[in-house]
Order: C-alpha cells, then structure tokens, then sequence
C-alpha cells in the first residue's frame, strides 16, 4: 500500500536484486523502476548498491553503475576483494549491507516508506528498527524462484512484501544473453 503524499526512499542491494530477476528470467529496467515509484509517492532518493572489483580493465557492470549515477540514483560503491577459497576457487566478496543500514537509518527521520530490494535475511533487524522509527518498509524479492530469494523472517518482518514477478510487466526487459556474471558473481560470494 502506498500514499500519493508519502516520503519514498528506494534502497537496493544491486546483487541481490540482479540474482532475483535473473532467477525470475528478466532484466531490470531501473528507468522504468524509477518511474513506477515516482508514480506511488514523492520520491525523494533511490539508492543503489554495489561493489566493483577496482582491478579490472572492463567490469561488465560498470556501464550499469555509471548509467544510474547519471538518471536519478544514488550509487554506494566500494571495491571488492578477491581471494581464493579452500577449494582453489576464485571468490569476489563485496557485501554492502552495512553501508545500506547505515544509510537507510541516518534518511529514516525524513521519509514515510522505504521501499527496500533484496530478500537477504540480515536486513530483518534493519526493519524492525526502522518500523520503530515511524516507517513503513516494503520489501521487494521474490518467492516464485526455486529456491525462494527471500528469507522469510524478512518478509514476515515487512510492512508490504512486493513480489518481484508482478513487477515484470511495469519494470521489467527480456533478459540478454549472459555476459560475465559480476553481479551474481558478488551474491554468491557474500
């Protein structure tokens, strides 16, 4: 449920919504994501957050970054770190977690809802706070994915839970043909 005059903040785990998308076989359109939640409320920021692995000549998501950097988003970056695991398997680490609650928690005073994109269980006690703070939080992942990409003590925590499959329609673009998998490569090395 929204209000036409409510505060709205968006705040996005990038790798944890491009893994939902990707598992529902959509890509995101974050021109048409921004617009949709212009539309539900006064929108007064919408963040987005990442790692990048600072080494690389070409990371396949800076194009990405430096397109929502330029239409209207917040982008928190910071590097990711590589390191091998016991398996001799190259990792990227790059969780933004902190850097998203931190954020999230310093806006709280200043809007109605915030409108948070990932189903990572850790955000629960993110929530909870923030609903004693006066807002209202809608969480927005999905359960249509084998398996669930949400924890369920985060949707049960949530004021609204949004499915991200009824999003497809209003925010969604066919999927592209894969292309080295940054983002997925960060969600799974969390």
């Amino acid at each position: 449920m929204f209000y036409k005059d409510e505060r709205l903040a968006l705040f996005i785990d990038g790798s944890n919504l491009y893994a939902a998308a990707k598992a529902l076989g959509f890509d995101i359109d974050y021109k048409l994501l921004r617009q949709e939640f212009m539309r539900r409320g006064k929108l007064l920021r919408a963040f987005y957050y990442t790692a990048l692995l600072e080494n690389d000549e070409y990371s396949p998501i800076r194009p990405l970054v430096d397109w929502l950097n330029y239409n209207g988003f917040t982008m928190v970056t910071k590097p990711a770190k590589e390191y091998t695991d016991s398996q001799g398997r190259r990792k990227v680490k790059g969780n933004m977690d902190i850097e998203l609650a931190v954020d999230a928690m310093e806006l709280a005073p200043r809007v109605d809802h915030i409108v948070l994109f990932s189903g990572d269980g850790d955000f629960r006690p993110l929530v909870e706070s923030l609903q004693r703070h006066g807002v209202r939080v809608s969480v927005v992942s999905t359960i249509r994915s084998q398996p669930p990409m949400i924890a369920d003590e985060l949707r049960r925590q949530a004021d609204n839970f949004i499915e991200l499959d009824e999003l497809k329609e209003v925010i969604g673009r066919p999927a592209r043909d894969p292309m080295p998998d940054r983002e997925a490569a960060m969600s799974a090395g969390e």
